[in-house]
């Protein structure tokens, strides 16, 4: 019984030549070459490899191999050389998940939110002339908004925006402005309105101003040297040549001021008529000029140097009108064209939203953006 378990657990292997492979074999059919006739051996000579039983296994001069079965694997997987660095390459990358996911969790807690402040909070608009008067003279004020700026903190406001504060006629809700880098008198100085930006951001608010920059008033400096044809402001308006007898005057087309009759006007200086989309006090820039496109960029930069937040532009959809001068065509084509008065009676395919608007937007944003570098301060 003995003779048979040590012939079942020692196998006789004979491989050709006496080569040995403790790896795989790839082929049993290999040839081997012929030895010559005169070799002292004439064939292979059979040698024999024992290979032990699971239970007499001897590591003492095995090393690894490829191949070798799982007993010899976790034999040597056990050793100290190959267990401690494996454990420490899984400790490791333990470690490094757990850093990264808290790194994660801590970049996007202090990362801005994906709303700006423009966009989350509320914000508070004032028309400062009915908001408060601080010296009794029947206007709000400047000063008057400063001294309530401790009750408007208390609603969660977060921005504050105020509506056109320039120098400026009565006409259109102070939108016919006279100077845009000048206070209205009635409402201080520009003193006043650096400690106001001031007092604002103080309290961790934001200042938004309202700015016109399709139309200005008529009595501009730029509209008078306009109508005199001075220099390079000889084409910062819109003109035309019209007939105007008998203080009736025939306008170029068709085209329609918002609150309504010809948005066209003959001024008696230059003898041509100017082009005004709203009143006949607010005639319209020439935005396809480059000059005003430069001058409005300027103004923009003027009250962002006073620490305006940011700007709610009116009227941007009047920047440009067709350079053609078509009629726009008639909501209602069997209406008699003299009776077209009123601005809902035309389709306004040529003096709203026209080629190139969003392009003019666009660099107003650029120099927005340029005022945006400073960390926490985008405009």
């Amino acid at each position: 019984m003995a003779e048979k378990k040590s012939k079942r657990d020692s196998i006789g292997m004979d491989e050709k030549g006496c080569r040995t492979n403790n790896g795989f074999v790839q082929s049993e059919d290999i040839l081997e070459k012929d030895p010559d006739p005169g070799s002292p051996t004439d064939g292979p000579q059979p040698c024999s490899v024992g290979i032990l039983g699971p239970g007499e296994l001897d590591f003492k001069d095995i090393r690894p191999y490829a191949g070798m079965p799982k007993e010899v694997l976790f034999h040597f997987s056990g050793q100290a050389r190959y267990r401690v660095p494996r454990e420490l390459l899984f400790w490791l990358t333990a470690a490094a998940v757990l850093v990264l996911t808290a790194g994660t969790i801590a970049m996007i807690a202090v990362s801005p939110k994906c709303l700006d402040w423009w966009q989350a909070g509320p914000m508070y608009q004032i028309y400062p002339r009915s908001f408060k008067d601080s010296d009794q003279d029947g206007n709000g004020d400047l000063k008057g908004i400063q001294d309530k700026l401790d009750y408007i903190t208390t609603l969660n406001i977060k921005t504050v925006w105020i509506t056109s504060f320039y120098k400026s006629s009565l006409k259109d809700f102070r939108h016919a402005v006279v100077d845009f880098r000048e206070i209205d008198p009635i409402f201080g100085t520009m003193r006043d309105f650096e400690n106001l930006v001031a007092a604002i951001h103080d309290r961790g608010l934001k200042l938004i101003i309202d700015f016109i920059p399709n139309h200005t008033s008529d009595k501009h400096a730029w509209f008078q040297w306009s109508r005199t044809r001075t220099g390079k402001y000889a084409d910062y308006y819109i003109w035309h040549n019209c007939s105007h007898e008998n203080g009736i005057t025939i306008p170029p087309n068709n085209w329609l001021s918002v609150y309504g009759n010809s948005s066209w006007h003959f001024d008696d200086v230059r003898n041509q008529c100017y082009f005004h989309q709203f009143t006949k006090e607010q005639p319209d820039l020439n935005f396809r000029n480059p000059d005003v496109q430069e001058e409005i960029k300027e103004i923009i930069q003027f009250w962002l140097s006073k620490g305006v937040d940011g700007f709610s532009f009116e009227a941007v959809k009047f920047l440009l009108e067709a350079k053609h001068l078509r009629d726009e065509i008639q909501v209602n084509k069997n209406q008699t064209p003299d009776t077209v008065t009123h601005y809902a009676e035309l389709y306004h395919d040529f003096t709203t939203t026209q080629v190139g608007m969003h392009d003019i937007v666009r660099s107003l944003r650029q120099t927005m953006d340029q005022q945006s570098r400073e960390p926490g301060r985008y405009r």
